[in-house]
């Protein structure tokens, strides 16, 4: 069996014709699960560890209520703060059904009491579920030291994107940190996209997008608190917005569960497009996974 390190293009047409290789989990529940040419095995890997666990069919994407009115109220909030601030309001362009083709995402978070796995779902500004991310790679370990103490928020988290067929279309992790964060961004086969690299640790919180050696853009949070994220490209030029919205007294003050408007004002190229619908749905997952909290 080959290492875990290096994972190929996960079998999406006849799976005899794709080669034995670690590829993300379909199931979500491990970074890795081992195709061994013709079907799935039970051979698993998280954060470089090695296991079996029995593959189950694919869980359906998260679910938080769906309701298209409150979707669209979300949108309709987050446009008139736009109105406020005299930036762009109606979307720019057209989009495509897809999660890299849409111009208006609305993530919103699985409210829970306690808060063991990250879960997100995605709508188009319409109210129709495109999306969804899940936290994968969580030992039992980890599950009691996140709800027992705050270390959890230097330890690795990882995270899969998925279309509303369960397909892993972007990978998310961020590593071990101490006070900067930096998240890596990978397709659905595990090759590398992009950094998102935190840049300072006081004030306004600010990160830069990385392909390699080269800045695209930046994503600067506009006060503290960072609940509103301007997101620019390479010439400080705004491409996208990120909104918080307000869910609420009773659910603020009783749960976890934040949710987040993105704007994308124009048309964009990978490898910054993924960088930016990355940023969105990673604000309050990868990028918030601390009490220092972006929010």
């Amino acid at each position: 069996m080959t290492s875990p390190q290096s994972p190929a293009p996960p079998p999406q047409q006849q799976p005899s014709t794709y080669p034995a290789n670690w590829y993300p989990d379909p199931v979500g529940r491990h970074e890795l699960r081992f195709w061994d040419g013709e079907r799935w095995t039970d051979h698993v890997s998280s954060q470089g560890r090695q296991g079996v666990d029995p593959l189950q069919s694919p869980p359906p994407p998260v679910q938080v209520g769906h309701n298209p009115q409150r979707i669209q109220q979300q949108v309709a909030n987050h446009q008139a703060q736009a109105a406020k601030r005299g930036g762009p309001v109606d979307a720019a362009f057209v989009g495509d059904g897809t999660l890299f083709g849409e111009p208006v995402l609305v993530v919103n978070q699985k409210a829970k009491l306690i808060e063991i796995n990250n879960e997100y779902a995605i709508f188009d500004q319409g109210g129709r579920q495109i999306g969804a991310v899940r936290q994968v790679g969580q030992s039992a370990l980890k599950k009691v030291m996140r709800v027992a103490t705050n270390l959890d928020q230097f330890m690795t988290h990882t995270f899969q994107i998925v279309d509303v067929t369960g397909t892993v279309v972007m990978q998310v992790t961020r590593p071990a940190k101490l006070v900067k964060s930096k998240v890596l961004i990978a397709d659905g086969a595990g090759r590398p996209i992009g950094e998102i690299r935190q840049e300072n640790a006081i004030g306004k919180i600010r990160f830069g997008l990385f392909a390699g050696d080269f800045r695209l853009g930046s994503i600067r949070a506009e006060n503290w608190r960072a609940w509103n994220f301007s997101i620019q490209d390479a010439d400080d030029n705004e491409v996208a917005r990120i909104t918080k919205t307000w869910e609420g007294l009773a659910k603020t003050l009783f749960t976890t569960a934040d949710n987040y408007v993105l704007q994308i004002h124009r048309p964009l190229l990978d490898p910054l497009r993924a960088l930016v619908v990355a940023s969105a749905l990673t604000v309050d997952t990868a990028l918030k996974q601390d009490s220092r909290g972006l929010g």
